[in-house]
Parts: C-alpha cells; sequence; structure tokens
C-alpha cells in the first residue's frame, strides 16, 4: 500500500447520504480525489453485502483506488477487494492475515495506547485508524475522544513508520492539527456522504491534507 492512499479516505454510510446512491457519492468523491474506500455496512445481509461490493469494486477498479471492506474478511476475500479494515472486536489481525494472504491491504482501530502497544507485535499490518480523534455521532460503540494530544501519542508508540490514519470527527477545520499530530491523513464519513456536493468537499478535504502537509 502506498502511504498517500492514506490521504483522504471515504468510509461509506448510506444512512447519511442524504437519500443518493452509494453509487454516486462515490463517483463524485473520486472526481475530487478521495485515495481509498472503506465499504461499511453494519445492515444488510452477507448476499447484499457482496453484491454491493462487487459493483462497488467495479466502479473504483479502473480508478486504481483501493476498496477496504469493513470487518468482513469472507466478504472481503470473495470479491477480491484489496484489502480489509477491522476493529478491536473483529477477527484478529493475524488471522485475518492468514486468511487473506501477505497482498492485502489491512488495517486495524486502535482507540487506546495499550492497543497500539500490542500493534507492535503484528507484522505486515499496513495501517492503523486512530479512532475517535473527536467525537462523533456517526458512530456510538467508540471509545472517549483521543484529542490531537492523544493521536500524538499513538504516533509516538508505534513510531515513524507505521502508516496512520485520522478518524472520527473529521472536518476541514480541523485536519490541520489532526496532520501535525502526526497522522498520513484522515477518514471521514459525514463530511463527504452528508455534503451537499461531495466531489467539491472531497476536493477541500485533500486541499487542506495536502496544505497541512507542506
Amino acid at each position: 500500500m502506498k502511504r498517500n492512499a492514506l490521504e483522504l479516505y471515504l468510509v461509506t454510510d448510506r444512512s447519511l447520504s442524504l437519500g443518493r446512491s452509494l453509487f454516486d457519492i462515490i463517483s463524485a468523491a473520486v472526481r475530487g480525489g478521495i485515495t481509498m474506500v472503506q465499504l461499511r455496512e453494519k445492515t444488510c445481509d452477507t448476499r447484499e453485502f457482496i453484491e454491493l461490493g462487487r459493483a462497488v469494486h467495479g466502479l473504483l477498479r479502473p480508478t486504481g483506488i483501493p476498496l477496504i471492506i469493513n470487518d468482513r474478511a469472507d466478504i472481503a476475500q470473495v470479491i477480491g477487494a484489496e484489502g480489509l479494515h477491522i476493529g478491536q472486536h473483529d477477527m484478529s489481525y493475524p488471522d485475518a492475515r492468514r486468511l487473506l494472504g501477505t497482498e492485502a491491504i489491512i488495517g486495524l482501530s486502535v482507540e487506546n495506547e495499550a492497543q497500539a502497544l500490542e500493534c507492535l507485535s503484528f507484522a505486515g499490518l499496513d495501517y492503523i485508524g486512530a479512532s475517535p480523534v473527536f467525537s462523533t455521532p456517526t458512530k456510538t460503540d467508540t471509545a472517549a475522544a483521543l484529542g490531537p494530544d492523544g493521536l500524538a501519542r499513538l504516533r509516538r508508540i508505534v513510531g515513524a513508520g507505521m502508516p496512520m490514519v485520522a478518524i472520527g470527527g473529521i472536518k476541514q477545520t480541523n485536519i490541520q492539527e489532526v496532520i501535525r499530530a502526526g497522522a498520513d491523513g484522515v477518514a471521514v464519513v459525514s463530511a463527504i456522504c452528508s455534503a451537499p456536493s461531495p466531489s467539491q468537499a472531497a476536493r477541500e478535504l485533500l486541499t487542506e491534507v495536502e496544505r497541512a502537509k507542506s
């Protein structure tokens, strides 16, 4: 995985898409410059998830933007997605790696310093998702917000070599402090899915990431 794939990471949520289709949201966000997509589906059944994943993968494949499946290693494997994102209560990282092989992109959510320390023993882990950086209404089962200081502590623990994306309450006005704290990029849900113009929102968010890095 190229490290800059984490710069603007769209995490999908159909419930926040203002009645628009998932494909319209993703297509617009691609035009705006997103660098990775995570398909997150918590309510649909397995067959629907597979069909949706195949369709989204077909949309993204010509663009070279990786598709990451949230939680479901079996679906990532079946549809040939580029990778998988797992949380602390999903399949373990070693099991996911054994299932998907060495070429798959695998990311892991990290909510505290103990979990960050554990990551140091996970050979081949592609990135961590520091979560949540700020409080967010899009997920209600997360730990207390890390804030920029907590994000900086996670960076010190995992070291400069581990790619890290920040998620949770990210918006244009706080990207500068998130990047300064050590994130390689930002993952967003409502900032794109609920935006009046997802393409414009993506363009503005990516511009802010690039400005922060420069």
